[in-house]
């Protein structure tokens, strides 16, 4: 999914997006990174636990209108996020790749290297994007199998 950075690169990144760089933005950015899965709202919670819930929301709401996180639903319907790629700009997002959610696990993977064909949408439609989902045992559990 999203490879190490350091906090400069996560400060470069908030400036970059002309956002203030404080600890907890610090402290989301470089657990999202570190997962290589998308991760929810109340997981974040339970290990950034010194942040309250709004400002976790907010933080999560503005990385997501600058182009830095995506949302992408599990199987249950409960939104996670996880790192943009590079493409991706406020308001305008280039996230088209398959979504894997694990049956087992649990776990939401970005699968990037999967890219969307392209496709023609009748006369008069205008997709903002598109999202493809795939579930069943990522590799890890395929492996346990």
């Amino acid at each position: 999914m999203a490879q190490a950075k350091s906090t400069y690169q996560f400060e470069d990144l908030l400036e970059k997006h002309q956002l203030k760089k404080t600890g907890a933005r610090l402290r989301v950015l470089s657990m999202m990174y570190a997962k290589n899965t998308a991760t929810s709202q109340p997981d974040l919670e339970s290990v950034l636990n010194d942040i309250d819930r709004v400002t976790l929301y907010r933080i999560l709401n503005v990385f997501e209108e600058k182009g830095i996180i995506h949302k992408v639903f599990d199987l249950n319907g409960t939104a996670n996020y996880a790192v943009c790629s590079s493409g991706c700009q406020e308001h305008h997002h280039h996230d088209e790749h398959l979504h894997f959610n694990c049956t087992n696990c649990k776990g939401v993977f970005c699968l990037n290297e999967i890219k969307f064909p392209t496709i023609n949408l009748p006369a008069g439609f205008h997709a903002d994007g598109f999202t493809v989902y795939a579930s069943g045992l990522c590799a890890k559990c395929s492996k346990m199998q």
